[in-house]
């Protein structure tokens, strides 16, 4: 039985066993959906991340977490540049696309920035970073990120809760 059919609130310490009811816990926090990409020995590629957020101003630090066991960890883990593209509520094709495959881009509108990291068009927000730290958290690595440059368009944002994403409208 997941959260969703309890009626009642369900008090647990979370263990191996119970990993289902706290990923469902954790998808009660609404996120914003981004598509990380960076530059690799087998071309550009891409993953969609909502563990993204802001971590500071000054210096202007940003910070993601990607799963250790993951097949795009080789990428991302050693990876020194990126682009966090934070997608709009119409930009749910790329959240796919890239949750699908690392080699996602193939016609997505796109350049390469001075370091050689596809960055996407027609997202709300862009942060072009370089790696400054990557801490361990258990079983993802977090990585933070100083950004080099930005870009905000604004829109409606692409967000995902419980299970499912969701427009929110620009107000």
């Amino acid at each position: 039985m997941t959260f969703h059919a309890m009626p009642h609130s369900v008090a647990f310490q979370p263990d191996a066993q119970n990993t289902r009811l706290l990923r469902d816990a954790f998808a009660q926090f609404a996120t914003g959906v981004t598509v990380v990409t960076a530059a690799s020995p087998d071309g550009p590629v891409g993953i969609t991340v909502n563990s993204f957020s802001s971590l500071s101003l000054d210096p202007a630090l940003v910070l993601w977490a990607i799963g250790k066991n993951t097949r795009r960890y080789r990428y991302f883990g050693p990876a020194q540049h990126y682009a966090i593209h934070v997608l709009g509520a119409h930009q749910k094709d790329l959240c796919d696309g890239f949750a699908k495959s690392a080699h996602a881009l193939g016609e997505a509108p796109h350049a390469v920035n001075a370091e050689g990291v596809p960055v996407l068009d027609g997202c709300i927000a862009r942060f072009e970073c370089v790696r400054v730290a990557a801490h361990d958290g258990g079983d993802h690595s977090i990585l933070v990120g100083q950004v080099l440059r930005a870009e905000v368009r604004g829109g409606d944002a692409l967000t995902f809760f419980a299970g499912a994403f969701r427009p929110i409208e620009r107000q």
